[in-house]
């Protein structure tokens, strides 16, 4: 893994008094006073730290060094399966693209242009395809990984908002995962593309990948694009891609007859890195 993700950024959102001082103490390395603030996040979220590399909370420097902590190796087997669950969390939606209309929540959907930022023949790619929207809580772990193997070809920052993501919002903010600042992640498979797109919202002071480091900030006031055409940056099944600092949602789109999810799925359920997502149709 890239030395660049051994520490995320000492700031978070440059939106607001709150949302800086809640930066500068995640980056701190503050020692009694920062291991008492992990104490607490770890009593108040209920983490497990029995799965994490290093369970002893007093030896995390800063905030950000335990909100983005190793798992043990043992800790997510993987399955048996075409396809496995690229992080903790919960499922948001997952299904059918109809046309190019993600499913949100009852009353909203969103295009897949929107969410790739305005590439139409990016989104055309995954019409009536398949998608997946998975959210990460402050209490889960926070890297995400590969749910197949991949060949990357492109990544797209695109600015936006920074609505909360959590499952009350998403029933409330018509299109919010397509208006929310994202990091769009392209890559060639066995099966044709795949997009693995990492949302950011309230609190979210970064987002990395194991390629580039951190994406974000600095904050770009337009969409930025990186290829990798040249390059042979190539992800096995249950590698890391990349992390986000607190909580949010990755929207994973597939191309059409590629997916069939697994039958235990259902919206709101909880899902687990290196578990069964699907197999290939």
């Amino acid at each position: 893994m890239s030395d660049r993700l051994a520490v995320l950024p000492q700031y978070l959102l440059p939106k607001g008094a709150l949302t800086n001082f809640a930066g500068r103490v995640a980056g701190a390395k503050g020692g009694a006073m920062t291991t008492r603030l992990i104490r607490w996040f770890v009593g108040r979220y209920d983490v497990n730290m029995d799965e994490a590399l290093d369970p002893n909370i007093a030896n995390y420097p800063s905030f950000n060094e335990f909100f983005t902590r190793a798992l043990r190796p043992d800790a997510r087997p993987l399955a048996a399966a075409d396809y496995i669950c690229p992080v903790d969390g919960r499922i948001s939606q997952f299904g059918a693209i109809e046309d190019d209309q993600i499913f949100q929540a009852k009353g909203h959907q969103f295009s897949t242009t929107a969410l790739v930022g305005g590439d139409k023949a990016l989104a055309a790619q995954f019409q009536h395809g398949s998608f997946a929207n998975l959210y990460l809580s402050p209490r889960d772990y926070h890297r995400i990984h590969m749910p197949c193997d991949g060949k990357l070809t492109r990544m797209i920052y695109i600015p936006g908002e920074l609505f909360s993501v959590n499952p009350t919002t998403a029933r409330g903010i018509p299109g919010l995962f397509a208006r929310n600042e994202r990091v769009v992640c392209v890559f060639d498979t066995a099966r044709g593309p795949f997009v693995m797109t990492l949302v950011g919202a309230t609190i979210v002071g970064s987002m990395a990948t194991v390629w580039h480091g951190v994406v974000n900030p600095p904050r770009a006031p337009q969409i930025c694009e990186w290829t990798y055409a040249d390059k042979n940056i190539v992800l096995k099944k249950g590698e890391e891609l990349g992390r986000f600092l607190l909580g949010s949602t990755v929207v994973m789109l597939f191309p059409k007859d590629t997916l069939s999810f697994n039958k235990d799925w259902q919206p709101a359920g909880p899902v687990r890195l290196g578990e069964m997502m699907g197999n290939f149709k």
